[in-house]
């Protein structure tokens, strides 16, 4: 009997777990509420409203389930408030503060080194011996010091020669113009005939011709030993390679280097982003690692990159009079290229956009709006930016909150 009373309990709670389970539902592969939920009455029916679903339906029993929407990870929580609540949504707080641009000057530092003007060579124009060095290396010359003498060989007898070549030259041509002179005499006179005129035109003629080469001899001569004393065409300082006393020099070899140190150069390279700002004659500030400094302008600039570097080779001539400032030395400078108006904002105040555009987000007639902006130069006291408005309702709380062309509740704080 208590065997038969044990077996009739466990049969109704069968009964009872049996119908609770089949009011449930069982979940397959779902993502979320309302996705791949199936009652279980279902399932045991084999179809989706069966008459067992109907009735217990009907009865209030069965589990019911409404799908709901996946929200978009993706999405900011200012869009999802945007999405869900749409216009009923209150507005997103933020502060803003006003900033009014300013002049900025612009300033484009760069890295090089100095150069000088110029190395010349002092070659000799003629082939001869080094009778005398007149200069030692390291000593400071200037235009038409010499440098270095040559042997002159013949070169004096030749000139001599020359110059009494003209001598002659010149009596012949005295004895011709004589004879000219008396034969016209004559011929006026009606002693002498007319056609012996030709005769003392043609002598005259090539006296003349004959004291004009003469004079061309003597000056060959003379330039030919002009040419054994080598002078400097620049000013500068003499460098190696020097010629020695002794040492025999060919035709266009050099008796001394001279490099111009006076003005010297600044070579240093523009990036391509501010290329469209230089210009010749600007001004720059040049400080060598040596701690030397000098003022100098914009002499050159390349019309074509770097292909390495993308950036532009540019030159700046500074004044180097007494000639401290050396060829080689590492050096900066600091071009000054003009002035344009910048807002100097808080670097808090920078974010970027979905697409990774470095700006910052502003109120505009009652909504948010990003503005992309250009760095200019960051400073401790902030960052100075171009690219914005003159004056702009800069946001600085809650930037992040918004988006653009979203309407906010803006809080304008002490203008600066």
């Amino acid at each position: 009997m208590r065997a038969l009373f044990s077996y009739g309990i466990a049969l109704v709670l069968l009964i009872l777990t049996g119908a609770w389970l089949a009011t449930g539902t069982l979940v397959m592969g779902g993502s979320g509420p309302g996705n791949g939920e199936r009652p279980i009455v279902s399932i045991i029916e084999g179809e989706e409203h069966g008459p067992i679903a109907t009735q217990l339906a009907e009865a209030g029993v069965l589990a019911q389930h409404e799908a709901s929407t996946e929200v978009d990870p993706h999405l900011t929580i200012a869009q999802r408030n945007e999405a869900e609540h749409g216009a009923n949504t209150a507005l997103q707080s933020v502060r803003t503060t006003t900033y009014v641009a300013q002049p900025f000057a612009i300033e484009v530092p760069l890295r090089g080194r100095t150069q000088a003007k110029a190395t010349v060579s002092a070659v000799a124009e003629t082939a001869g011996i080094v009778e005398t060095v007149h200069v030692t290396k390291g000593q400071k010359v200037a235009v038409g010091d010499p440098l270095c003498t040559l042997d002159q060989g013949t070169r004096a007898a030749a000139v001599a020669q020359a110059d009494a070549g003209l001598a002659q030259a010149n009596a012949a041509l005295a004895q011709a113009q004589a004879d000219f002179d008396t034969n016209a005499e004559l011929r006026s006179k009606g002693v002498a005939t007319a056609n012996s005129a030709r005769g003392v035109e043609v002598a005259l003629a090539a006296a003349q011709a004959s004291v004009t080469s003469a004079k061309a001899n003597l000056d060959n001569a003379q330039a030919e030993l002009d040419r054994t004393l080598i002078n400097a065409k620049v000013n500068g300082v003499v460098q190696a390679p020097l010629a020695d006393a002794g040492a025999m020099l060919a035709q266009g070899q050099p008796c001394a280097t001279i490099v111009q140190l006076d003005p010297m150069l600044f070579i240093g390279q523009v990036p391509e982003v501010r290329i469209g700002l230089a210009k010749l004659g600007l001004s720059a500030s040049i400080t060598t690692i040596t701690g030397q400094t000098a003022e100098g302008k914009v002499s050159f600039i390349a019309t074509t990159a770097d292909a390495a570097t993308r950036s532009f080779p540019v030159e700046i001539e500074l004044p180097n009079a007494d000639g401290t400032i050396r060829d080689g030395i590492t050096a900066t400078a600091v071009v000054n290229m003009g002035s344009a108006p910048a807002h100097l904002l808080p670097q808090s105040t920078l974010t970027l956009d979905a697409d990774g555009v470095l700006g910052v987000r502003a109120v505009v007639d009652g909504a948010a709006k990003f503005m992309p902006i250009e760095i200019a130069s960051d400073t401790r006291d902030g960052v100075w930016v171009l690219g914005l408005p003159v004056a702009v309702d800069v946001i600085t709380v809650g930037q992040e909150y918004v988006i653009d062309g979203q309407a906010v509740d803006a809080t304008n704080v002490t203008a600066s």
